[in-house]
């Protein structure tokens, strides 16, 4: 083995640490897997809602519910800065949910590093997020929303690692992290 060999495999061991972020299953039944034992990453005794409990709130009540940031994201469809969010060095166990309503829409194993600097996820919780065509930079975009709360999150691309090519990259202020050993 030769040093440049060496120090790239040491760089890379990070992402391979359990816990830490780990390369996708290699076909979409390992996929599938992951999407139906998400729960598996909660911490035990942890309460989340449904998607099927919708939760609406008037412009006002969610101005007092969330940070001047969140709602700016959340309900009037804004970007954070890209490198702000804490989100991007998260590497434990567990789930991530909307920060407008508590619903679970990722966990850690579905993360990983796009370089983009927001979090970026190869798929989602099912039945997390309903999509819709964005326009605002001229072309086409999939833009994606909480099934529960109707807060943006993001955009979803088909940039991202194999099997899904997919790559739903995130607010950061629109996500908060429940670690599977204990509260946030």
């Amino acid at each position: 083995m030769d040093r440049r060999t060496f120090v790239l495999g040491l760089a890379a061991a990070p992402l391979w640490i359990p816990g830490a972020l780990a390369a996708p299953p290699a076909s979409m039944k390992g996929i599938e897997e992951l999407q139906k034992g998400w729960k598996s990453l909660l911490s035990a005794g942890a309460s989340v809602p449904s998607p099927t409990e919708p939760l609406k709130l008037s412009k006002e009540e969610w101005k007092k519910r969330l940070p001047a940031e969140a709602y700016k994201v959340l309900r009037d469809e804004g970007t954070e800065r890209a490198g702000t969010s804490p989100l991007n060095a998260e590497k434990r166990p567990g789930v991530y949910a909307c920060t407008g309503c508590g619903l679970p829409v990722f966990t850690s194993a579905m993360k990983y590093e796009s370089g983009t600097g927001w979090p970026s996820f190869f798929t989602t919780i099912p039945g997390a997020f309903e999509t819709k065509k964005d326009y605002f930079l001229i072309y086409p975009r999939t833009e994606y929303h909480c099934v529960r709360c109707g807060g943006h999150h993001g955009h979803v691309f088909d940039d991202g690692p194999e099997p899904t090519r997919q790559r739903w990259c995130n607010n950061g202020v629109a996500l908060r992290f429940i670690p599977k050993d204990g509260p946030a």
